[in-house]
């Protein structure tokens, strides 16, 4: 039988057994943080040569001599577009164009106003000048994701795009390469891990620097984004997949034991998890799972997953599945039930959440719309997911016309004074004619 925890609200210590389920964050181990930490530290200090370093290393990359070797070309990428087949181009156009179409709704725009003291204030808004983009690869490549990273950003205005993307013994994946000719990359290398995250942060004589990364990666990306935060910007620290469904237990069992596996199916560390008031659909979808894995491709790591991290959950209710929802704040949350709509208004952290039966997690990863870069680790209590807003940056704006300047000048004076600050009190009152 398939080995997955199960959780019942009747046990004594439900909600410790549930809060138990949140996470880990692997990149906080300290041999990871550690070797991340160390590796930026000497692509910051050795650039090219350590980036080479590192890849010849962990890429299995015995060949290369020089970074230059690394770099794509945007001839590169437009042969591999036009070497896929018209549907496989199809089925990228089609989706990008959903992509596009969603983030436009997401473009902020500038804004001023005047004020009541005749105080001119308002928001100038303005893209970054350049994004960094990583690419997952080694156990998968994922075009989807650079789709996700790149079209926010282009829709935003971001006026270059760095793209990143490991290519252990030199494979890399042809849709990447097509996807990064759509979106129109400007500079592309096949270099992966906490190197190239340094790279792109520092910069070094090959790789520009950049302003900002975003894309997960393994652990060691996300603790080497955590490094060098402050010095670039990044989107969030992504950890491993989550799916939780709730289930009215009305849901073909096969659709939920297939949603689960979607998530299962990453990597060992992700996790799946399936709430229910119907303690025989459980049953039923623990059984049909040990059957259906047997059918899978990846049935090794979906196995090894669901033992680690997956659960099913037997609540009292509806009600009480919310709780446990929002309790975990689940990066994919599936609402599998007759009325999506009466459960949404209880749910208060998810970082996508899939209405009905009908719409599975595996349309938000490639082609519903939204973006599906999405907090992970209980982030969805504080953050959003990756969107246009990510590569904008707001300034704010003031003028004081004179007759302002005599009214905001006693308030500024007054708080100068209590914070002991003289000079700020002197230039807000010379402003106001010394009130």
């Amino acid at each position: 039988m398939l080995e997955i925890q199960t959780i019942a609200a009747s046990d004594a210590d439900f909600w410790e057994r549930v809060d138990a389920l949140a996470t880990s964050d692997a990149a906080e181990r300290p041999e990871v943080r550690e070797t991340a930490e160390a590796i930026c530290r000497d692509v910051r200090e050795r650039g090219d040569a350590a980036v080479l370093e590192y890849t010849r290393r962990f890429d299995r990359r015995d060949d290369l001599t020089d970074l230059g070797a690394l770099r794509l070309t945007p001839e590169a990428m437009r042969e591999a577009f036009e070497a896929l087949s018209a549907e496989a181009r199809d089925t990228l156009v089609r989706t990008h164009e959903r992509l596009v179409r969603f983030a436009e709704q997401q473009v902020a725009t500038s804004w001023r106003i005047t004020d009541d003291i005749g105080c001119e204030l308002g928001e100038q808004v303005t893209p970054l000048d350049r994004a960094g983009l990583y690419v997952p690869g080694g156990k998968a490549s994922y075009p989807s994701s650079l789709l996700m990273n790149a079209v926010p950003a282009r829709v935003a205005g971001v006026g270059e795009l760095v793209m990143v993307a490991p290519t252990p013994d030199g494979q890399i994946n042809p849709w990447v390469l097509a996807a990064a000719h759509l979106v129109g990359v400007d500079h592309a290398f096949c270099i992966g891990g906490a190197q190239a995250v340094a790279a792109m942060a520092y910069g070094t004589d090959t790789v520009p620097a950049v302003d900002k990364i975003v894309g997960p990666g393994n652990a060691y990306v996300t603790a080497a984004k955590r490094h060098v935060f402050g010095t670039v910007g990044i989107d969030k620290l992504a950890g491993p997949s989550e799916i939780l469904v709730i289930c009215d237990g009305q849901t073909d069992v096969d659709w939920t034991v297939l949603d689960l596996f979607s998530q299962a199916e990453h990597d060992e560390d992700a996790q799946a998890m399936l709430v229910c008031p119907d303690a025989d659909y459980l049953r039923r979808v623990r059984e049909r799972a040990d059957v259906m894995a047997s059918e899978q491709s990846r049935e090794r790591i979906i196995r090894q997953s669901l033992a680690a991290r997956g659960a099913l959950i037997h609540v009292e209710s509806l009600e009480q599945a919310a709780e446990v929802a929002n309790r975990l704040a689940p990066e994919h949350l599936e609402l599998s039930v007759a009325d999506p709509d009466v459960l949404l208004p209880g749910i208060r952290h998810a970082g996508a959440i899939f209405m009905g039966r009908h719409t599975p997690e595996a349309f938000g990863d490639y082609c519903a719309g939204p973006n599906h870069v999405l907090p992970t680790g209980r982030g969805a209590r504080f953050s959003s997911p990756l969107g246009v807003h990510d590569f904008q940056k707001r300034t704010s704006l003031i003028q004081a016309s004179p007759a302002a300047a005599t009214r905001l000048a006693p308030l500024a004076g007054h708080f100068a004074d209590v914070e002991g600050l003289t000079a700020h009190a002197d230039s807000a009152r010379a402003r106001g004619g010394n009130a």
